[in-house]
């Protein structure tokens, strides 16, 4: 009989210190503000407020958007048989604008691919660029993120998850993997 074992990436402490170097780096890619970041649902809506309220507290006012994928994804019968959809909620135009996404957790690039989709019927952002809590690797398409917190070797069979206390009551990255 298989069992999950789970074992701690950061705690809370470090993915504070993670989204505070995530934002630093935006911001040093971005001199020619305003940007807008737009969390991917469900737990990129919250890591983008977080990197705003950072942003915020040094003095750079961010517009901050929320984009539900799940009507765009490729792999939606896999997913769920009655998708949840949830609420997008761009902060105002973003034709001419630079656009960061924020996700907790990079892996196959599917994701990216449905937002960036999503994100096209609401205009033509100048720039679009992915900010991730963890790029996992083993991408099925050619998209790479432009700010990383934290960068892992993983194998197709172990899970990687981003916690939030928002949604989880906790916040932490932790990897799982099914030992027999």
């Amino acid at each position: 009989m298989a069992s999950k074992t789970r074992a701690l990436l950061f705690d809370a402490d470090a993915m504070g210190d993670l989204l505070q170097s995530m934002a630093s780096r935006i911001l040093e890619s971005h001199p020619d503000l305003p940007i807008i970041l737009i969390g991917i649902e469900r737990r990129g809506v919250p890591l983008a407020r977080r990197l705003a309220e950072i942003m915020t507290s040094r003095g750079v006012r961010v517009d901050v958007g929320t984009l539900d994928i799940n009507l765009y994804r490729d792999d939606l019968t896999m997913v769920a048989s009655q998708p949840i959809v949830r609420k997008t909620d761009q902060p105002r135009d973003i034709n001419g604008r630079d656009v960061v996404l924020v996700d907790d957790v990079l892996y196959t690039g599917r994701t990216v691919r449905a937002a960036l989709e999503a994100l096209n019927d609401y205009g033509r952002a100048r720039r679009i660029q992915l900010a991730v809590v963890i790029d996992r690797g083993l991408r099925e398409l050619p998209i790479q993120p432009d700010f990383v917190g934290r960068s892992l070797e993983t194998t197709a069979d172990e899970i990687v998850h981003v916690r939030v206390s928002e949604i989880d009551g906790e916040d932490g990255g932790w990897m799982e993997t099914e030992s027999t």
